[in-house]
C-alpha cells in the first residue's frame, strides 16, 4: 500500500471537519494494523471501486461519537446514539470519503464510493480488503477518529 494513499483521507478530514463546527482539528500518529480487526464502538464502512478498490473504516467510541453527533447537529445534546445521531455520523463517513474521491481525482486516480454501513458494538470482527492496513488518527476538538485505509494491491 502506497502511504500516498492517506494525504487525500487527512487533508478531507482538515477541510470538512471545521466546516462542521470543529475549531481545533489535527493528525496525529500513523501507523500499520493487519487484515483482521477487533473493533468497539461506533465502526463504519465504506467501500471504494475505481482505479483503487478496497475499503476505509472510520472508527470512533460511542461516548466520542455522540461529541461528534452533537457538533453536526448544533450542539443539540446526544444521549443516546438514536436514528439521527446515527444518520449524521454516516453522513460525515460519506462527506469524508467523498472529498478524499476528489483529492484522488485531483492526482489523476478516479475512484467510486459504496454508501456507508454503520456498525455498533463491542468486540466487532472487521475484516478489511487487504492484508497490510494503513491506521490514520485525527483529532476534531480533541475527540479522535482512527481512519483504517485498505486498498488491494
Amino acid at each position: 500500500m502506497d502511504v500516498a494513499h492517506v494525504n487525500p483521507f487527512i487533508d478531507s478530514f482538515m477541510n470538512v471537519m471545521p466546516q462542521l463546527g470543529f475549531t481545533d482539528v489535527r493528525k496525529g500518529g500513523l501507523g500499520v494494523k493487519g487484515q483482521e480487526l477487533n473493533c468497539s464502538g461506533v465502526i463504519i464502512l465504506v467501500g471504494i471501486v475505481g482505479t483503487l478498490k478496497g475499503n476505509v473504516v472510520y472508527l470512533i467510541d460511542e461516548e466520542n461519537a455522540k461529541k461528534i453527533a452533537s457538533t453536526m447537529m448544533m450542539g443539540m445534546p446526544v444521549e443516546q446514539l438514536d436514528d439521527m445521531a446515527r444518520s449524521a455520523l454516516s453522513e460525515l463517513s460519506n462527506m469524508l470519503t467523498a472529498t478524499a474521491a476528489t483529492g484522488f481525482a485531483n492526482l489523476g486516480v478516479n475512484i467510486d464510493i459504496s454508501t456507508p454501513t454503520l456498525l455498533s458494538g463491542e468486540n466487532v470482527s472487521v475484516k478489511m480488503s487487504s492484508k497490510q492496513v494503513l491506521s490514520l488518527q485525527l483529532l476534531a476538538n480533541d475527540v479522535p477518529v482512527e481512519v483504517l485505509i485498505s486498498f488491494e494491491s
